[in-house]
């Protein structure tokens, strides 16, 4: 059987130490011509949320914060419906904040200045009290990333590159604007090159990961090893804490957690403007699947991700 290939972009598909499906296809930028490669870079869009719920973890390990910690005590000018919203709610998605379409107004790809986006973020009410259901939120993990800088007194992306990325070899991957960087891929959409979204603010902790696809599956791989977290870490991050509606998918922190092939799975999607991405863990297999298109209308769920798994 052939391999199921993207329009533009890598997907990798490893078991065990071994690499199934390494492949490249397409351009990363039309007007140089710079195919992809192992080299090239892609906005992870919402699989940064992994890393957002990982550096949470570690400054718990280390006591600087904790997850049940209520948000107005690291995040500033709180307003008093915000005040039984914890940081487990943050992560879980059941704080009942909105996520972007609740901010109709909110130009994603402007600059904005933090306070104002906070005051943004602000204004809407929650959805429903804490815990009382699951609504997906980036604009949480926009707080969270907040809390990181504070807890840890440096900026999010610094803690990222020093406290995740290194420890794991992820050399390629950063977080924020992609400005001057080489080997970064330009997004497309519509058969057209289109503008980043804002990545150092407005989707800081949500949206704001540059990755090549081999980091993302060293991510994985020190997920599965507990070479980041500890053990007690990785399975608090991939317990089902909160179900998704009423299927079979749950949310544990910054991954959901549910079948993909028929197989249970830890993973996460993501789409940003010009971009795609999956990636999954499955245990029982031990395979770990990651896709990065920089193209947003690659159909990349569900049909190729289970013709990927298919292959052996």
């Amino acid at each position: 059987m052939s391999t199921p290939s993207l329009l533009r972009g890598m997907a990798l598909l490893a078991q065990g130490d071994r690499r199934a499906v390494e492949q490249a296809t397409g351009l990363a930028d039309d007007a140089t011509g710079q195919p992809c490669s192992a080299r090239t870079r892609f906005q992870i869009a919402s699989i940064s949320k992994n890393m957002a719920a990982a550096a949470v973890l570690l400054l718990a390990e280390r006591g600087r914060l904790d997850v049940h910690d209520p948000v107005d005590r690291w995040v500033p000018n709180c307003p008093p419906a915000w005040r039984p919203i914890t940081l487990h709610h943050l992560l879980t998605h059941t704080s009942g904040l909105g996520h972007w379409e609740e901010y109709p107004l909110l130009d994603l790809a402007g600059a904005i200045d933090p306070d104002e986006l906070l005051a943004r973020f602000r204004a809407l009410p929650p959805l429903f009290a804490p815990g009382a259901g699951w609504h997906y939120s980036s604009p949480g993990y926009v707080l969270l990333a907040r809390a990181v800088e504070r807890a840890a007194d440096r900026p999010y992306r610094d803690f990222l590159a020093e406290e995740v990325f290194a420890p794991l070899g992820m050399t390629g991957s950063f977080a924020g604007s992609g400005a001057g960087r080489a080997d970064v891929a330009t997004g497309h959409s519509g058969g057209r090159p289109v503008p980043s979204w804002d990545l150092d603010t407005v989707s800081m902790g949500a949206g704001d990961v540059w990755c090549t696809a081999g980091d993302l599956l060293a991510w994985l791989d020190g997920l599965r090893d507990a070479r980041l977290l500890t053990p007690a870490s990785v399975a608090r991050m991939t317990t089902a804490h909160a179900q998704v509606g009423s299927g079979p998918q749950a949310y544990g922190y910054g991954c959901f957690v549910g079948p993909v092939a028929g197989e249970r799975s830890v993973g996460h999607s993501g789409h940003n403007l010009g971009f795609k991405a999956f990636v999954a863990w499955l245990p029982d297999s031990d395979r770990r699947l990651v896709v990065l298109t920089n193209d947003d209308e690659d159909p990349v769920a569900p049909t190729l991700i289970d013709r990927l798994l298919a292959t052996n």
